[in-house]
C-alpha cells in the first residue's frame, strides 16, 4: 500500500469504524465489524498523558516482556459466532481489554472435528484491519490440516484507533505500537491457555510486515511461542525510517530525532532476533519492498539465529506463484508429530528466487565457506 492510500486511510479510521460497530453479524460475507463496547475502566499509561488515572494500570513499552507491567484482563465480551453447516470451521469474535480506552477484537477459528488442535497466532502489518478473519476462503484455508487460527490486528491499526487522536497512527507512537502489541501476543496467550480447547504444547505465529517485528519481539520474550514465519518484517528503526516509503516525507524529520530514535532501540528486532525463544524460524524477504529497504532486510538475514530458514525473493513477483501455500511451512512446524531440523551449513538454508521484473542477484550472507545462496527458479 502506497503513502497516498496509508494517509486518508488513518483520516477516516474513526468515522470507519463507528459506523462499523452498528453492526453485530458475523456471517460468511460480513466485513468485521469494529468494537461496539465502550472500555468499561479508565487508566494511565505510564508514558502517556491522554488517559485518565487508574490504579492497577502500569505499562512500560520499552520492556518486552510482561514482568513489571500490570495489565489485568477484563473478561471476555462474546460477540458472534459463525458455524455454518457447510463450513469446516468454527469462529468465533471476543472482545478482549487489558488496558484502559483500548479493546481490541480476537479471533478465534477452530476446525471442526479436531479435539485440541496445536495453534497458530496470525498478526499482519499495518494498515490492515481485522476484515481477512471474517473471509471464509482465509478460514478454511488456515485451518485446514487441523489447525486453530488466532487472529487480531496491532496498537494504533484498525478498530484500535476509536478512541485515539486522528494525529496518531502506528509510526508516530512507535514505542506504543510495537511495545503494547508485545504484551498483547502475550495476554492473548494467556487467554487461549484457559479455554481447554487448544493445544497449547504447539504454538507458531505469522506475522508480516509490522507483525513480523512485533512477532520478533513476542518470541524473544516468551517461550510458549515455538515456530515463527515472518515476512519481510520491518526493523533497522534509524534506517527503515529515514527511508521507508510508508513515512509521508513531511513527517519524517519528526521520527529522526534523537529522543524518538533511542525509545524505538530498546524495540529494535535487528536486535532481538539472534534472542528468539522459537525452536524453528522462516524468514522470507521481498526485495525492492517498498516499505522494507533492501539494505535493512541484509540486516536481518544476518542477525538470523543459526537454524533460520531464509529465502530472499529478487522482486514482488516472485512471491506470488507461492502465496497461495504461503502458510503451509508453518503448520508443518507446529504440528504434533513434527521434528524441528535445521542444517549446520548456513549456505544450504539460505534460497534465492530469482526476481521476476529487473534481474535482482542474490546478496550472500556470511558463512564460513563463503558460499552464496542457492538459487531456485521460480
Amino acid at each position: 500500500m502506497n503513502v497516498s492510500s496509508i494517509r486518508p486511510a488513518r483520516r477516516m479510521f474513526r468515522m470507519k469504524f463507528a459506523f462499523l460497530a452498528l453492526s453485530l453479524s458475523l456471517n460468511a460475507h460480513a466485513q468485521a465489524p469494529a468494537s461496539g463496547v465502550q472500555a468499561n475502566g479508565a487508566g494511565k499509561s505510564s508514558t502517556k498523558s491522554w488517559l485518565a488515572p487508574a490504579k492497577s494500570y502500569h505499562e512500560d513499552w520499552g520492556v518486552i516482556s510482561l514482568n513489571g507491567n500490570t495489565l489485568i484482563p477484563e473478561t471476555p465480551v462474546f460477540g458472534a459466532r459463525d458455524d455454518a453447516p457447510e463450513s469446516t470451521f468454527v469462529r468465533e469474535r471476543l472482545q478482549m481489554q487489558w488496558r484502559p480506552d483500548d479493546p481490541l477484537d480476537l479471533f478465534v477459528v477452530r476446525p471442526k472435528g479436531v479435539t485440541k488442535p496445536p495453534v497458530i497466532i496470525y498478526l499482519y502489518s499495518f494498515p490492515q484491519d481485522t476484515e481477512r478473519f471474517n473471509n471464509n476462503a482465509w478460514c478454511t484455508s488456515v485451518t485446514s490440516g487441523g489447525y486453530a487460527a488466532i487472529g487480531f490486528v496491532s496498537a494504533l491499526t484498525g478498530h484500535r484507533m476509536e478512541h485515539r487522536a486522528v494525529k496518531h497512527w502506528f509510526v508516530s507512537e512507535l514505542q506504543e505500537s510495537l511495545g503494547a502489541s508485545t504484551h498483547d501476543v502475550q495476554m492473548i496467550l494467556n487467554y487461549l491457555e484457559t479455554r481447554g480447547d487448544l493445544d497449547m504444547d504447539h504454538v507458531g505465529m505469522f506475522g508480516q510486515g509490522s507483525g513480523g517485528s512485533i512477532a520478533i519481539l513476542a518470541s524473544a520474550a516468551d517461550s510458549r511461542i515455538k515456530s515463527l514465519d515472518l515476512l519481510t518484517p520491518w526493523g533497522d528503526w534509524p534506517n527503515w525510517l529515514a527511508t521507508s516509503k510508508l513515512i509521508p516525507e513531511e513527517e519524517r524529520s519528526n521520527y529522526l530525532t534523537t529522543e524518538f530514535l533511542a525509545r524505538a532501540e530498546a524495540l529494535e528486532p535487528i536486535q532481538w532476533l539472534p534472542k528468539i525463544k522459537a525452536q524453528s524460524l522462516r524468514l522470507q524477504n521481498v526485495r525492492q519492498d517498498s516499505q522494507m529497504p533492501d539494505a535493512s532486510e541484509l540486516k536481518m538475514e544476518r542477525a538470523a539465529p543459526t537454524m533460520a530458514e531464509i529465502d530472499q525473493y529478487g522482486d514482488p513477483g516472485a512471491l506470488y506463484p507461492r502465496v497461495n501455500r504461503m502458510l503451509e511451512w508453518i503448520k508443518g512446524q507446529v504440528k504434533a508429530d513434527s521434528a524441528t531440523t535445521a542444517s549446520s551449513t548456513k549456505s544450504d538454508r539460505v534460497h534465492f528466487y530469482p526476481g521476476r521484473g529487473k534481474a535482482t542477484p542474490p546478496i550472500p550472507l556470511p558463512t564460513a565457506s563463503g558460499t552464496a545462496p542457492t538459487q531456485t527458479q521460480p
